[in-house]
């Protein structure tokens, strides 16, 4: 067993080393955008937002919208009721005059519908979703639209930030956004960007013509657009100027439910697109993405198996211990004149580092300040022990085909 938990540990060392110091050269890798003489682009954009039952944070969605630094003539709102049980449809009617602002209901068939149905109705060349819990900073979309100017960008994705992080939750919950900014910069530097979120991705309204719309997708269509845009050799940009605020789940309950859903879709999506793995044909999305993340959720249950043996074969052994010698004080000892120089121990602590840096790189790229907060912390200690849960929660789902329900 001492065999198969050292051998768990190098794979997991050797896979996480490596990826982490490929986005480390890839960050610091000379940046080559042709952006240049784009800034003047100002097509018609249509941004539609998908709604259920969303009356308390509606109105401050279509505002946040509203108050965009953008030609007022060129921007165009459709607000989709997805047959909501509460005041939605009528809250979205108060605004309706304030804009180019449409108010369409239909009965409740999903997200993707509502979508589908704003694309079909836009005559702009832009269209774009922002989902009705999030909010967009005003020069956001003056910021996205030059990098339509790059060869086959058909789509560019925002930065996405956490908006007044409460709980504790929240809290590690705006760690991981920040370092998914930084992530997923990177990802588009290497056109391997497997989702494009609902808070605010853009989209030339041609792409669906060609390709199709919206589908149902395991309740993940964001991601199903993605690999599908991907699959047909286009690309998604991200624009890491672009601040999306979106709302996280308060409680370990609906973050589970969240979560849980993202990771079952990816995995679903993944195997529906399974033909892009390691196929050369699709770039960093099939030799890197989508390799990574498989290889990262088996690296995962490997850790969390080999950490649960050595728990449990510890208390087992201090059970033991105190059959026969009783209670004891020295279950933990140290020596300063000892130091671990062993191979896996110098490794973890290289690999420790990379993480850091990473995070700290991350965070001064986001908040323009490179220091340890508290959300840091309770990311790097906690985050750990709970992703588990909805990781063995999506993959048993997804092995067993039972399919994850929306709310």
């Amino acid at each position: 067993m001492d065999l198969y938990s050292s051998i768990v540990l190098y794979i997991a060392l050797f896979f996480g080393l490596y990826y982490q110091i490929f986005l480390l050269v890839t960050f610091f890798e000379k940046e080559e955008k042709n952006i240049s003489g784009a800034n003047d682009y100002r097509p018609d954009v249509t941004i539609i937002v998908p709604c259920f039952n969303e009356t308390r944070t509606v109105s401050k969605t279509v505002m946040s919208l509203l108050q965009m630094e953008y030609p007022k003539e060129k921007l165009f709102i459709t607000v989709v009721d997805d047959g909501s049980s509460d005041n939605t449809y009528e809250e979205a009617l108060k605004l309706a005059h304030l804009g180019n602002i449409k108010v369409l209901q239909q009965k409740n068939s999903g997200k993707y519908v509502a979508l589908n149905k704003g694309i079909e109705l836009a005559t702009s060349e832009i269209v774009g979703c922002l989902d009705a819990d999030s909010t967009v900073h005003p020069q956001t979309l003056l910021k996205m639209l030059p990098y339509f100017s790059q060869n086959k960008v058909v789509a560019v994705t925002p930065a996405m930030k956490v908006h007044d992080p409460k709980t504790l939750l929240q809290k590690i919950q705006n760690a991981e956004y920040n370092i998914g900014i930084f992530l997923k910069k990177i990802m588009g530097k290497l056109n391997a960007i497997h989702v494009t979120p609902g808070p605010f991705s853009l989209f030339k309204k041609s792409i669906f013509k060609e390709i199709g719309y919206f589908r149902h997708a395991h309740n993940t269509e964001d991601m199903e657009i993605a690999f599908r845009i991907q699959h047909h050799h286009y690309r998604i940009a991200n624009c890491p100027q672009g601040f999306v605020y979106t709302i996280t789940p308060p409680t370990f309950k609906k973050l589970y439910k969240q979560r849980v859903r993202w990771t079952y879709g990816f995995l679903k999506n993944a195997i529906d697109y399974r033909h892009m793995f390691f196929n050369k044909k699709y770039g960093n999305i099939g030799t890197l993405t989508l390799p990574f993340a498989i290889i990262s959720i088996v690296t995962a249950f490997l850790i969390i198996g080999n950490s649960f043996y050595h728990f449990s074969s510890y208390i087992v052994e201090q059970i033991q211990r105190y059959t026969v010698t009783g209670f004891t004080f020295d279950w933990f000892s140290f020596d300063i004149f000892f130091l671990n120089t062993s191979s896996i121990t110098l490794l973890t602590f290289i690999m420790l580092c990379s993480s850091f840096s990473i995070i700290l790189l991350a965070w001064n790229m986001v908040e323009g300040k490179t220091r340890i907060t508290r959300d840091i912390i309770y990311f790097v200690t906690l985050y750990g022990f709970i992703a588990p849960f909805w990781l063995a929660k999506a993959s048993w789902n997804t092995i067993t085909s039972k399919a994850v329900s929306w709310r």
